[in-house]
């Protein structure tokens, strides 16, 4: 890779660490800052420290790390906080080892965690298994900062062995432990965070995070884009300054076409905050937190950093990492390359009566899908029957939802989902929190069986059925990121939610959403591959009332 190396950067110095704006010119000798020098320059370019998401799967942007760095490096975005949680429930060690491998290869910082729960729980089935012994040896690699996302809360809770076990190595090796608690409060959540656990990333309402963030815990503030938990939660931008970050979690590509945690900068600068506390949250925090090997524009830093032309809408001329300029004007510089695409995808064809239920009762539970969060409600329905088998009801929004397992050929479990807004169709993915078997939902049995062989003859991906009309993204890797670079899996992706849309689906993100229709480890009703599971008592439930 041959990129432009600088030695020297003029302009105005937005010096986040000491809370000032002056002139001046930093100056760079292998790849690292000499010495920062306050004097009259020309220009009125604004050079600040890059942008960090603080809690990130890069394999929710469906792109791999490297193609993920190309896209990301064009909005100012220096360095992640990754979790590879999601390959690493479908491929194991294997997976991880990819994700690092990609992301070195790339200008991006990438820093990976080792990922706590591999399976996230033992009620559906994943591809692999992360004990204490693997955790462990993950965390004493170098290039593994952090234990990842402790979703088991209940776990933590009743101190079980296994968790607690994973959390005292990482504390003994000086490593963060990252949590997932969405809604937890009061006592559960201090013992919680006695327990070691030291970020949120999951706090839906002003309340919760509050409470967290007073008993010491950093809360991030989440905008991805399925999750968004800016509007209620950026007035701890002003409370509680030094315990703020900013992170994405998950982004699909569509979206990184456009932003990534520039938007989260602009957006709270729009709305008064002061300046430096946003650019703490998006820079330093993370690097305090994490101990990250990112420059803050400090005599003895890596040369990191970005040319704005304004500090209102932040429009990056330049991302330098290491003294190289890896994006000049919303073009990245690093070129194309080819990827490999590792995989473990054993199901088989489904027929359309492999999806029929048949009605137990006059009720069903139904899951309700809420747009904009990952949580979920429960809703009591009359149920449609049809020759004695249970129905999707399009004129309720009654829509049959399937999770069929990927790793081996089983028959499929399915439920009810509202809020979907599907008229006549389908949809399906293999992107399903977490462990990523298909999950799909549709109008009738025949093309919810459509659906789910798209995705199926291609080893993973996303898939639309409307009519006659079929559509497929593949995603070869791991059946949750393409091969492909980020501009043409940005506009095929847009495509396919527009088409979504078209069917009548209301969903800001449809296919997000039903990729955390069967995420267990959030409340309230979810479907594992083995039926409904109710996440707040953590046991499976029944389909009839």
């Amino acid at each position: 890779m041959t990129l432009e190396s600088i030695r020297t950067v003029s302009g105005r110095i937005v010096d986040v660490v000491n809370r000032r704006i002056f002139n001046g010119s930093i100056k760079i000798s292998n790849g690292r800052i000499t010495d920062v020098l306050e004097e009259d320059v020309s220009g009125h370019r604004f050079i600040l420290p890059g942008f960090i998401d603080a809690h990130i799967h890069i394999e929710s942007s469906m792109l791999v790390p490297y193609e993920f760095a190309r896209m990301a490096l064009r909005h100012g975005t220096v360095a992640t906080v990754s979790d590879p949680h999601e390959i690493a429930n479908v491929l194991g060690m294997r997976g991880i080892d990819y994700m690092a491998e990609s992301g070195k290869e790339a200008l991006l910082k990438f820093h990976f965690g080792a990922p706590s729960c591999v399976p996230a729980t033992p009620f559906e089935t994943a591809g692999a298994v992360l004990g204490v012994s693997a955790v462990d040896k993950l965390l004493k690699r170098d290039d593994i900062y952090f234990l990842s996302e402790m979703m088991n809360y209940p776990g933590v809770l009743n101190r079980d062995t296994e968790v607690m076990e994973k959390i005292s190595r990482a504390i003994r090796l000086g490593k963060p432990v990252d949590g997932h608690a969405p809604g937890l409060k009061g006592d559960g959540a201090a013992a919680y965070i006695e327990a070691g656990i030291s970020t949120d990333h999951e706090c839906f309402t002003l309340e919760e995070a509050i409470a967290k963030a007073n008993l010491g815990m950093r809360i991030l503030i989440r905008e991805g884009s399925a999750a968004r938990n800016f509007d209620a939660l950026h007035p701890l931008l002003e409370s509680y300054p030094l315990q703020v970050m900013f992170c994405c979690d998950d982004l699909h590509p569509d979206e990184l076409l456009h932003h990534h945690i520039d938007d989260h900068v602009r957006r709270a600068v729009a709305l008064g905050y002061d300046l430096f506390d946003v650019l703490w949250a998006a820079s330093v925090n993370p690097v305090l937190h994490y101990d990250l090997a990112v420059g803050l524009l400090q005599p003895g830093d890596p040369a990191d950093m970005i040319l704005v032309d304004n500090l209102v809408d932040f429009r990056v001329e330049r991302t330098i990492l290491d003294g190289m300029v890896a994006a000049r004007d919303g073009r990245c510089l690093i070129p194309e390359r080819s990827h490999s695409a590792p995989n473990n995808f054993k199901a088989k064809r489904k027929k359309p009566e492999d999806f029929s239920v048949k009605a137990l009762g006059d009720y069903i539970r139904v899951i309700e899908a809420i747009n904009g969060q990952v949580i979920t409600g429960e809703i009591k329905e009359k149920a449609r029957v049809v020759r004695g088998n249970l129905a999707a009801d399009p004129d309720r929004d009654l829509l049959k939802i399937a999770l069929v397992n990927r790793y081996a050929d089983s028959p499929p479990a399915v439920g009810f989902v509202k809020n979907f807004g599907i008229r006549k169709g389908a949809l399906a993915s293999s992107v399903a929190h977490d462990s990523h078997n298909i999950v799909a939902v549709g109008t009738d049995d025949g093309l919810l069986c459509r659906a789910v062989n798209l995705v199926i003859e291609n080893s993973g991906g996303l898939s639309l059925v409307n009519g006659d009309e079929e559509r497929v993204i593949s995603l070869p890797v791991a059946g949750l990121m393409s091969v492909l670079d980020g501009e043409t899996i940005g506009h095929s992706y847009a495509e396919i939610e527009a088409g979504a849309r078209t069917m009548g689906s209301r969903l800001r993100s449809p296919y997000m959403t039903l990729s955390f229709m069967s995420l267990l480890v959030i409340p309230r009703l979810k479907l594992s591959d083995r039926g409904l599971f109710d996440g707040e008592s953590f046991k499976f439930t029944s389909l009839a009332y």
